[in-house]
């Protein structure tokens, strides 16, 4: 199932998509079928439900209920879900190795992976309270001039655990979604030399996008491979495939989960995609940019960036 979170006659409410072009309100289709509509007030509520939930929902879209369809063009996107904790990672090499080039050349200083990003995820937490969803407008940052996108698969937490083993990883993933981590170059590049962060160059109100769906975890195998794409007013930027994470997300969760618990309805990002940001072009945004982000089975992520309030 692709499953959404949306505004629709001013109402938040918990869909699945039927098709390309219709959304099932799971509530009101729960509620018509005899079932608790309780467990279909937010993607939250849906995860907490457990797997009872899941095969509800999925018996829900095959046989939808005409009177709880709604036309996706008459709807607003949310975020999927506000995360209870949001972490990203950076595991693509190539994203990596493409930016210390940039850096090199900037600099005239030579820079080399660490043996660390091989031998575990390496990973920061962001600001949870700045996601914002598909179409809505991202507001560029008084301070920063140089801003870029960032394509990133992101997996939404389905079970809470501590000291999760990587091959039961697979077992506490929720779903995946597109993550745009928009970020502020100039600020960052301040930041770095300070080697504790980011801070500024990720942390401003809208500037972290999620969605539009959420591809529960079933629609593909793990570790996944899909095909992404990020396109800047219509021009193909780059791209690769999630094959090419150096560290997969039952990894991912295992080391992060070392003494740490980590739960149900946590976010956690691939980091970029090789070619998937600007940086590594030599390209960057200009005011009233719009840019898609695009992720075999779940979707297209768009949305602009504009100057002032």
């Amino acid at each position: 199932m692709r499953l959404a979170t949306v505004s629709y006659k001013d109402r938040p409410l918990l869909v699945a998509a039927i098709d390309d072009d219709r959304l099932l309100d799971l509530r009101a289709a729960a509620n018509h079928a005899g079932q608790d509509e309780a467990d279909f007030t937010s993607m939250q509520s849906l995860i907490d439900a457990g797997q009872k939930g899941l095969d509800i929902a999925r018996g829900l879209v095959k046989h939808p209920q005409q009177s709880a369809t709604i036309a996706q063009a008459d709807v607003s996107f949310l975020p999927p879900i506000m995360p209870v904790q949001y972490r990203d990672c950076l595991v693509f090499e190539d994203h990596l190795t493409n930016c210390f080039k940039v850096m090199e050349e900037a600099t005239g200083r030579k820079h080399e992976v660490p043996d660390v990003w091989y031998q575990q995820p390496i990973y920061y937490k962001g600001n949870r309270m700045s996601f914002i969803g598909h179409g809505t407008d991202v507001q560029w940052p008084d301070y920063a001039e140089h801003l870029d996108i960032e394509l990133e698969l992101a997996i939404v937490v389905g079970k809470t655990g501590k000291n999760i083993e990587a091959a039961d990883g697979i077992d506490h993933i929720f779903g995946y979604t597109i993550l745009n981590d928009v970020s502020a170059r100039d600020a960052q590049m301040a930041e770095m030399p300070g080697q504790l962060g980011p801070c500024k160059g990720k942390d401003f109100d809208t500037g972290n996008i999620l969605g539009p769906f959420i591809l529960t975890a079933d629609e593909v195998p793990h570790p996944v491979a899909l095909d992404m794409e990020a396109r800047v007013n219509g021009e193909r930027w780059g791209g690769g495939n999630s094959r090419q994470m150096q560290h997969d997300f039952g990894a991912i969760l295992a080391h992060i989960s070392a003494s740490e618990t980590v739960y149900a309805g946590e976010v956690i990002g691939s980091g970029t995609v090789g070619t998937g940001c600007g940086l590594e072009l030599g390209k960057r945004l200009s005011d009233g940019d719009r840019f898609e982000l695009e992720i075999e089975k779940i979707g297209i992520l768009a949305n602009r960036i504009v100057k002032g309030a």
